[in-house]
């Protein structure tokens, strides 16, 4: 049975329930939090009801009844997301979700996936996948840094001078972005369609857009390109690939570095 959750001036052995489980793979620790507001997480038969709850491994633990197995090795997939698909398991108003389009992408076999950060429904390229609740959380903290790299086009007139500026970050209706790189990809005249590639850091909602809109471009496509140091290349519309191990491993050890 778990361990009393409330923390004392000695801290309980083991961890937090939605942590263990983030690292199983069942999900990440916001949505194994919603699981357990709903009565899906249940430790030797009873119900849980509080995702504080901590406990040294996951025996007895069940999600929707099953018993929940030991952790799969972790896992990270580069997928090519489509514009019409919204980053999310479900959508209340019955919009098409990526993993409708991952149902047929993946190798059969392959563990539950969540996406690592979100694209909206009208953006596309690179989304990253994981098995690994612990590693998607690392690799969302605006603290860690990773950089997204995204090609924008926009229509309207922007120079390279105003694009170099936001390197020292801009402060939009109350909103403080941080160091954007950002440079034309090729010229374009007043009222002409022109390709902007940006790097982010921070990753914060519709940051890309939000930022362009305030020099006064219109966005009519935008692509994420890289997520670190995993790029979308020629990977297929709709397509996923797993990232070698060693690519892996060695993105891992240099997160360890960043912490």
């Amino acid at each position: 049975m778990p361990t009393n959750p409330t923390r004392s001036a000695d801290r309980p052995e083991g961890e937090r329930i939605a942590k263990l489980l983030a690292r199983a793979g069942v999900a990440s620790r916001r949505e194994v939090e919603r699981m357990i507001g709903d009565g899906r997480v249940a430790i030797d038969g009873k119900v849980l009801e509080t995702p504080a709850t901590i406990l040294k491994d996951l025996k007895g633990v069940t999600v929707d009844g099953k018993p929940v197995g030991k952790a799969d090795a972790t896992m990270l997939f580069a997928f090519h997301k489509p514009t019409g698909l919204i980053t999310a398991e479900r959508d209340p108003a019955g919009r098409a979700t990526i993993y409708s389009a991952l149902t047929n992408a993946l190798p059969k076999g392959t563990p539950r996936l969540m996406p690592v950060g979100r694209l909206d429904l009208n953006t596309e390229g690179l989304l990253l996948l994981t098995n690994d609740g612990g590693l998607k959380r690392q690799m969302e903290l605006p603290a860690t840094g990773i950089p997204r790299t995204y090609r924008a086009r926009a229509f309207g007139d922007v120079s390279q001078e105003q694009l170099e500026d936001l390197i020292e970050g801009v402060t939009i209706d109350g909103v403080r972005y941080g160091s954007i790189d950002a440079n034309l990809e090729r010229g374009g005249g007043s009222g002409k369609n022109q390709w902007i590639e940006m790097t982010i850091t921070e990753g914060k909602n519709r940051e890309v857009r939000k930022v362009l809109e305030y020099l006064g471009l219109k966005v009519n496509r935008l692509i994420r390109t890289a997520y670190g140091p995993f790029e979308l290349g020629d990977l297929p519309r709709g397509r996923a690939a797993m990232i070698r191990k060693g690519d892996l491993s060695r993105f891992q050890s240099s997160l360890k570095k960043r912490a």
